[in-house]
């Protein structure tokens, strides 16, 4: 049936998207990787000083830019904010693709750079994970002699945790002449490995940081984008006047200010991580390592049932199994220790 308004062909090709499941306040949130515990009590200081007059006035940007440069040790002119990670892929998407533009993934990945190519009418090359959730560098670097327009290389990679080393992110970076990398480092303060430190030796490189998960503001939406300043000017091109929201922005600033409250917490996490996978493999689950605030598990044929089960007990976890074709594929987010043990208490009971 023809539309009696057309929308775009690109669009109309387009599936629903899915938005966050609801109702997730009071429970053990384990499937979004969210900071589990909160942002820094500083921030929630700072979000209480905020004045009438503070919310009525459009955002002002500079101080925060220069303030977020120094924490990031890059220039202002080479960061750019946007509304959240997602938001930060996007203004990629509208700077670089174009219809039949061709765009490099490696699934499984972050959905979005999936809906941000099908939005552009971009064309996907897709390449996989093997079953042991190694990046196939050999099959990337094959691909790249096609100049796709992008590669979103997400690092670590979500959902696997894989990480790309750094020697095989120089063979990348070295092979795509013509390609803009983005490495989406979303989880970079739980790995330790960055790309940041290259952005003015790889022209076409771009990082993408958010302050939703270490950092615990995935409510206020708040990313960033760092590349050299000719890709930084080209790409804040693509955005409004005012694309992030004043109350986002003081928040970072009260979050970069409490630095140990952001060691804590990774530290707790990656602690909390260690012991998660050793009580997984003991249990007998598939678990694979991870550099990430999350692990990936194979609870098989049971993960369905094992799920709803433990959402009766207001424990989250996210059902991975459409990305792999079949069921049992669950991602797991990693808090604290004592939340972990409550999710491996329950698990022992259930399995």
């Amino acid at each position: 049936m023809k539309r009696a308004i057309p929308v775009r062909e690109a669009v109309e090709r387009m599936g629903s998207a899915h938005t966050p499941i609801e109702g997730r306040a009071g429970k053990l949130r384990l499937d979004f990787n969210e900071n589990t515990v909160g942002c820094s009590p500083r921030v929630r200081a700072a979000l209480a000083r905020v004045t009438r007059e503070q919310v009525a006035t459009y955002p002002e940007y500079e101080v925060m830019r220069r303030r977020l440069a120094r924490f990031l040790r890059v220039a202002p002119d080479e960061l750019l904010l946007a509304n959240g990670g997602d938001d930060a892929l996007r203004v990629i998407a509208d700077a670089f693709l174009e219809p039949r533009a061709r765009v490099l993934v490696v699934d499984p990945t972050f959905p979005m750079y999936h809906f941000y190519a099908a939005l552009t009418g971009a064309c996907l090359v897709r390449l996989r994970y093997d079953g042991e959730m190694r990046f196939p560098l050999d099959d990337v670097l094959r691909a790249l002699r096609n100049r796709p327009r992008v590669f979103f290389l997400a690092n670590p990679n979500n959902p696997t945790g894989t990480l790309v080393t750094t020697a095989q992110l120089r063979a990348v970076l070295g092979a795509a002449k013509r390609t803009v990398v983005v490495v989406d480092e979303a989880y970079a303060e739980f790995s330790g490995v960055s790309a940041l430190g290259w952005i003015r030796r790889y022209p076409n490189l771009i990082v993408v940081r958010t302050f939703s998960k270490a950092m615990g503001l995935a409510g206020l939406r708040l990313g960033c984008l760092l590349a050299n300043r000719e890709l930084i000017a080209a790409m804040r091109k693509t955005q409004p006047p005012f694309a992030v929201n004043s109350l986002a922005l003081i928040a970072a600033d009260a979050a970069i200010r409490d630095r140990a409250y952001i060691r804590r917490y990774v530290r707790e996490v990656q602690l909390a991580r260690q012991e998660l996978l050793r009580r997984l493999m003991q249990l007998g689950i598939k678990t694979f390592p991870s550099s990430a605030n999350f692990l990936l598990a194979d609870l098989g044929e049971r993960g369905a049932a094992l799920l709803r089960a433990l959402k009766r007990q207001g424990i989250l976890l996210r059902d991975r199994a459409a990305e792999f074709n079949r069921p049992g594929y669950v991602r797991i987010t990693v808090g604290t220790r004592p939340q972990m043990r409550r999710l491996i208490r329950a698990l022992e009971r259930l399995w």
